[in-house]
């Protein structure tokens, strides 16, 4: 009996990881500060954001409105906590952290019993509530005014406000947060919750209670919006009701789907896409939502898969390319004249 033969310590998903998070790192050294915090910081957290509902509909099958009122709350309670009573940094982000995984809870506890439509529309009632409670309450949130004066931490001489420091802090959190949901995904919750999202009925008959499943994986994706909420009120330097208004619900919808929803790397793509129309778009025209509602148009129109599976498509048929190349002459198959050729 033969040993089996030893794994390679890193596959090419891991490889490619690598590259892509090399690559990401390297974007400070030859972009400017323009690129670096308005293009490259906020594609990422905006990503993670998005990160959260990817997360939901591909491994819960739950379209989740809500998930921009949660980034919101996370981000109240980091400006209220620093801005207003002068805690902290670190108590304000682990606070906000605690603060938005219980209002996702909650949400999830209101919502999860429902599917379909009923769990569209819940979650949208959830983002208006949150919207309105803030924009009507003055002793916490300031009211429509808001809350200014939102710094992010310094150590010493570095200061996370710089664009590099806070572009490669973005960076950290959004690869940490895409590592757990899809670590999180192999898991035998994650297992059990895709089994929930197709056949739930057939789970609940086997004993699994899909009601606290679907709670405790939005509660999680709660938990990645509030990730993206902090990076977010340090970013603006403020906060006000018009960061968690029904346009940026709206946004956030763009985002996933344009990037694509069967694929977790949709959301950072969706989010690069959304960045760079809104940045530029503007400079050209005053009527730059119309540009980026017609590019979510053609988006789903004629890339149904999103970003990220022309990308995918692309890449798998480039590495069938080079394999095809990389054989041995001899092993390479025929083309059709050669067969031809054979054949004579």
């Amino acid at each position: 009996m033969t040993a089996p033969e030893p794994r390679s310590p890193a596959g090419p998903g891991v490889l490619a990881a690598l590259a892509i998070l090399a690559l990401l790192g390297a974007c400070p050294l030859f972009l400017s500060d323009f690129f670096v915090l308005q293009i490259g910081a906020q594609t990422l957290f905006l990503g993670t954001v998005a990160l959260s509902v990817v997360f939901l509909s591909r491994y819960a099958g739950m379209f989740s409105l809500a998930q921009i009122a949660i980034y919101g709350a996370s981000g109240y309670t980091v400006a209220i906590l620093t801005a207003t009573y002068r805690l902290p940094w670190y108590s304000g982000v682990l606070a906000a952290l605690l603060v938005s995984s219980a209002v996702a809870f909650v949400f999830g506890l209101v919502a999860c019993r429902t599917q379909g439509i009923y769990f569209f529309m819940i979650t949208l009632a959830q983002a208006m509530l949150l919207y309105r409670f803030v924009d009507q309450d003055h002793v916490l949130a300031n009211g429509h005014t808001g809350i200014n004066g939102v710094r992010a931490p310094s150590f010493g001489a570095l200061s996370l406000s710089s664009p590099d420091a806070f572009y490669y802090t973005s960076l950290a959190a959004a690869a940490a947060m895409y590592w757990l949901v899809r670590r999180v995904a192999r898991t035998p919750f994650g297992l059990t919750l895709q089994g929930i999202r197709d056949n739930p009925r057939r789970m609940r008959t086997l004993g699994f209670n899909v009601a606290a499943y679907r709670v405790a994986a939005f509660t999680l994706a709660g938990f990645v919006a509030a990730v993206a909420g902090v990076l977010g009120v340090w970013y603006n330097g403020s906060i006000s009701p018009g960061t968690i208004d029904m346009s940026r619900t709206e946004a956030i919808v763009v985002i996933a789907v344009s990037g694509g929803l069967a694929h977790l790397e949709g959301a950072f793509l969706g989010a690069l896409l959304f960045t760079l129309v809104t940045n530029f778009a503007s400079s050209y025209t005053d009527r730059f939502n119309t540009l980026i509602g017609l590019t979510f148009l053609l988006v789903t129109l004629f890339l149904p898969e999103g970003l990220a599976g022309v990308l995918r498509r692309a890449a798998r048929a480039l590495a069938r390319r080079c394999a095809r190349l990389l054989r041995p002459p001899q092993d390479r198959p025929l083309d059709r004249g050669s067969r031809r050729d054979r054949g004579a």
